[in-house]
C-alpha cells in the first residue's frame, strides 16, 4: 500500500519552496503526496513565526491533526520551519501527537528521520550546520512558474524581526548551482523564476568568488527559454544604481520591485535598526521610478511598533500616498521572542494598532484603485497560467508588474504562452481584459 504525506504551508514564499524540498525528499522515501490529512500516513506542517498570529494557526493545526492520530497510532505529524527552529524540543514536550520537529537548517537530514519516526521515534532536529548552503535539485510539481531561493538568514538584526534567529547567518548558494536549477526549471516548463531570500540585494557576500546580485541577475537573465526574472526581499540599504539600471536594460527582469519601507518616521526606522532614513529610501526610489519605465512596487510595513506616537504614522501614512505603491503588505506590531523591540514597551493598544492598519489599508486601496483603473485601455504582455474552469474562453495569467488579468480568447491558448492582452476593466485586485490577435 502506498504511503502517502500531508502537507500544509504557512507564511513567506521561503516556506513554500521549502516545502517544495521536503514534499520531494518525501517521494523519494516513497510518499504520495495528497490535501486530505485523513488519508495521510505522515502530515507536515511547515511554520512561520515572524508575527504571532501564524505561529497561533500552528496550534490550531497540531489540535485538527490530533484527532486523525486519535483514531489512527500510526498517524506521525511533524513541525517544520521556523517555529520548529524556534521552540525546538518543547514543541515534542507539550505535544505528545507530534513525532517530529525539523528546523530550518534540517530539511537534508529528513531523508533519515522519516526512517527513523516510522520505527517509532520522537527527535527535534534544529541545529544550524556551518557548511556551505547548498540545495541539490529536486523534482516538483512546477507550474510556468517558480520560486528559487538563493540564500537563506539574515545579517541585519532589524529589532522587530525574528529571522536571523530561526533562519541564523547569512549564507548564498553558489551561483552555478542555483543556474542549474533554473536551467532544469526551463528544461521542464518554468518560463518564470523569482530568486527568493531575505535581503538578496546583498547576494554573494559569503561565497569565496566574488559575484553580487547584480552580476548574478545578468547571467540568470541569459539562459534560453527563461522569459522571465523577479525576486523578493530588497533591503533598502543596500539596493544600488547597478541593480536599477539592469534592470532598466534587460527585458527579462519585470518591472516590479519589492522594497519594504516598514515606516515613514525616522525616530520608528532608527528603533527599527533600518539602517536608512525615509529620505534615503525616497530618493532611491524615485530614482528607479524615473529609470524604470512603468515600475510597479511593493512594500511591507509595520503599524504600532512601541513608541510610535500619531505623528510617526502620519508620516507612515503620507510615505505610501506620495510614494504610489500598487501593493502593500501591512500589519500590526507583536513583540517576537529574543528581539531587541520585545525588551521596548510595547504601549500601544490593539485598538489602536486595528485603527491604525484599517486607515493605512484603506488609503492604500484607494491609490490601488486609481493606478489600476490608468492601466484600463494598456495593451499589457500576459503570461497565461490557466484557464477556468467555468468559462472555456477565459483565460488568467499574471502581467509583468506581478498583477492577476483574467481576460477573454477565442483561440486555445497553452500554460506558458506569453501573450497580448488589452486591459478593458480594472478590478478591485486585478485586471480584465481581451486577448489582442496579430
Amino acid at each position: 500500500m502506498i504511503k502517502k504525506v500531508y502537507i500544509k504551508t504557512f507564511g513567506c514564499q521561503m516556506n513554500e519552496y521549502d516545502s517544495q524540498r521536503i514534499l520531494s525528499i518525501f517521494e523519494e522515501s516513497g510518499y504520495d503526496k495528497t490535501d486530505d490529512p485523513e488519508e495521510a500516513d505522515f502530515a507536515v506542517i511547515n511554520t512561520c513565526s515572524v508575527r504571532e498570529k501564524p505561529k497561533e494557526k500552528v496550534k490550531s493545526e497540531i489540535g485538527r491533526l490530533k484527532r486523525y492520530k486519535n483514531s489512527n497510532p500510526d498517524f506521525k505529524i511533524a513541525i517544520a520551519g521556523c517555529v520548529a527552529q524556534e521552540d525546538g524540543e518543547a514543541i515534542l514536550k507539550e505535544n505528545k501527537s507530534v513525532d517530529l520537529v525539523i528546523g530550518t537548517d534540517g530539511i537534508p537530514k529528513l531523508y533519515e528521520a522519516i526512517s527513523r519516526v516510522e520505527k517509532g521515534e520522537r527527535l527535534a532536529i534544529t541545529e544550524f550546520y556551518h557548511d556551505d548552503f547548498t540545495v541539490p535539485i529536486f523534482n516538483r510539481n512546477s507550474s510556468v512558474s517558480a520560486f528559487v531561493t538563493i540564500m537563506k538568514g539574515c545579517d541585519n538584526f532589524c529589532s522587530y524581526c525574528i529571522v536571523p534567529y530561526v533562519r541564523g547567518r547569512e549564507k548564498s548558494r553558489h551561483y552555478k548551482e542555483i543556474l542549474d536549477e533554473v536551467k532544469f526549471l526551463v528544461d521542464n516548463g518554468v518560463r518564470e523564476v523569482t530568486f527568493l531570500g531575505q535581503n538578496v540585494n546583498s547576494y554573494g557576500k559569503t561565497l569565496d568568488e566574488k559575484i553580487n546580485f547584480t552580476q548574478f541577475l545578468y547571467m540568470a537573465a541569459q539562459i534560453d527559454g527563461l522569459n522571465r526574472i523577479r525576486f523578493v526581499t530588497s533591503h533598502p540599504k543596500d539596493f544600488n544604481n547597478d541593480l536599477v539600471d539592469l534592470i532598466a536594460s534587460e527585458r527579462k527582469i519585470c518591472e516590479y520591485l519589492h522594497l519594504p519601507l516598514q515606516a515613514g518616521s525616522n525616530d520608528i526606522l532608527k528603533k527599527m535598526n533600518r539602517g536608512y532614513t525615509f529620505e534615503e529610501y525616497e530618493e532611491k526610489i524615485f530614482n528607479a521610478k524615473e529609470k524604470i519605465k512603468g515600475l510597479a512596487l511593493s512594500s511591507d510595513f509595520i503599524v504600532g511598533f512601541p513608541g510610535e506616537t500619531d505623528e510617526d504614522f502620519e508620516q507612515t501614512l503620507k510615505a505610501v500616498k506620495n510614494i504610489e505603491y500598487e501593493t502593500i503588505f501591512a500589519f500590526k506590531y507583536s513583540p517576537r521572542p529574543g528581539t531587541k523591540a520585545s525588551s521596548m514597551q510595547d504601549n500601544i493598544s490593539d485598538v489602536e494598532k486595528a485603527n491604525r492598519l484599517k486607515k493605512l489599508l484603506d488609503a492604500q486601496q484607494i491609490i490601488t484603485d486609481n493606478l489600476l483603473k490608468r492601466q484600463i485601455g494598456e495593451t499589457q504582455e500576459i503570461l497565461v497560467e490557466g484557464k477556468s474552469k467555468k468559462d472555456a474562453h477565459v483565460y488568467s495569467g499574471r502581467n509583468r508588474k506581478n498583477r492577476i488579468v483574467n481576460f477573454t480568447s477565442e483561440k486555445s491558448l497553452q500554460n506558458g504562452e506569453i501573450v497580448k492582452v488589452k486591459i478593458t476593466q480594472a478590478k478591485k485586485n486585478s485586471l480584465f481584459g481581451n486577448l489582442e490577435v496579430s
